[in-house]
């Protein structure tokens, strides 16, 4: 199981295809704030209510210089149906291999209805300007979590 990402870290680099198969990578935001979120399936109700919450938001966001990044397993062409059927504005991004999602933390053991099972840890790691973790949050609901990154940012 991946080790869960501390503030001060080094952010993990990486490069992954968003869904239209255009590569992305952290190091493209340098200078930018990057509120990075790992969620476990594009078209699930939670993960849709999250991604919409953070599209809802993404103004308010973008105004206190945070970029919005969404990583799932997913396949880019499911990211691209999840996007436009939800109208999302955040940039998603496929990690089928999960290897950035091992690298942060976000996948490994959880608890699912009671059963420990192994999976996309639903989580949100802050980058800074740096490339540094400025908080690392895991296990969050999905509901009202974008509320209060927020509220914790102070935008």
């Amino acid at each position: 199981m991946s080790e869960r990402l501390q503030p001060g870290d080094v952010a993990p680099a990486f490069t992954l295809p968003d869904a239209d198969g255009t590569e992305v990578s952290l190091s493209d935001h340098k200078g930018r704030k990057v509120i990075v979120y790992f969620y476990p399936a594009a078209l699930t109700p939670g993960c849709t209510k999250q991604a919409c919450d953070f599209t809802d938001n993404l103004e308010l966001l973008a105004g206190a210089g945070y970029e919005v990044i969404g990583i799932s397993p997913d396949k880019p062409e499911k990211l691209a149906k999840f996007r436009d059927k939800e109208s999302l504005k955040v940039t998603l991004l496929a990690d089928p291999d999960k290897q950035v999602l091992e690298s942060y933390g976000a996948y490994g053991e959880k608890k699912l209805y009671g059963k420990t099972v192994v999976g996309v840890i639903r989580s949100t790691v802050i980058v800074d300007e740096e490339g540094k973790v400025e908080r690392a949050l895991y296990n969050v609901k999905a509901t009202g979590h974008v509320a209060k990154i927020i509220k914790d940012l102070g935008v």
